[in-house]
């Protein structure tokens, strides 16, 4: 069991967790790790897909094998599975969370949910973050692979600390035992908790990660067609999608 008091927070951790500054701007520090770990080509031209095909089958991969081209075809597929999984595990935690939360640059400390995929895990939007960072990375090279990876994780670490020093200082009983009883990053296969009353907005979970639908899309029809124009298009839709209804948020909590 995880302790509850202050001092689970080592010194280690407190020194560890992400600044302010991160927090509120973590969608555009999340996007510089893709863009560093795409970047990395100019160090490294070799595929990450090519290069764990061809770490599999040895001596066996050729230049032109078509076994080579069968298993990175395979792989990336696995990668495009991983995507659609972190935007379908993402939406599915917005629709609990509400999108004008997840998207807040603000830490909300001031209500607990435990419904949903909260009841298998603390932190399914960073656990979908990962898997983003596993599938897309596949885009990248070999270093940029391990730069998406390694960056996405240890980004999310410190993300998951900074919220987690806002809860415990909120002082709410209900946190501490719900820490307590579910694990912060890897899923349950059972629920931890009973099931709330809360009821879900699809919609809005949907809406809200409308960049990451656009990730997964824009992959299936590069899957599909083996044509990067289509993974850009698609994509730029997702985030076209995205800034919209990120305006809107905007307007209406201005308004309010």
């Amino acid at each position: 069991m995880e302790d509850l008091d202050c001092n689970a927070e080592s010194e280690e951790k407190l020194n560890f967790r992400a600044t302010d500054f991160e927090f509120r701007n973590r969608f555009w520090l999340i996007g510089a790790i893709f863009s560093l770990g795409f970047a990395c080509y100019s160090l490294d031209q070799l595929n990450a897909c090519e290069a764990l095909a061809r770490l599999i089958l040895g001596q066996a991969a050729g230049t032109d094998s078509p076994a080579l081209d069968r298993l990175e075809r395979i792989i990336f597929v696995a990668g495009v599975l991983l995507v659609v999984l972190a935007a379908l595990i993402r939406s599915w935690a917005v629709a609990y969370l509400h999108s004008s939360v997840v998207h807040d640059t603000n830490i909300h400390s001031d209500r607990l949910v435990a419904d949903g995929p909260y009841r298998y895990l603390r932190n399914p939007l960073y656990f979908g973050n990962a898997l983003l960072a596993l599938g897309m990375g596949l885009l990248a090279s070999r270093i940029g692979y391990v730069v998406i990876v390694a960056g996405m994780i240890l980004f999310n670490y410190r993300l998951i600390l900074r919220e987690e020093a806002g809860l415990f200082a909120a002082g709410a009983e209900s946190y501490r035992q719900y820490f307590a009883a579910v694990p912060r990053l890897f899923p349950s296969p059972w629920p931890r908790v009973p099931a709330g009353r809360g009821i879900p907005n699809w919609p809005d979970g949907f809406a809200g990660e409308s960049f990451i639908w656009g990730f997964a899309g824009g992959m299936v029809a590069f899957a599909a067609t083996e044509r990067l124009s289509y993974f850009w298009i698609v994509t730029s839709v997702g985030f076209a999608i995205y800034f919209f209804q990120s305006y809107r948020r905007t307007r209406r909590k201005g308004q309010g």
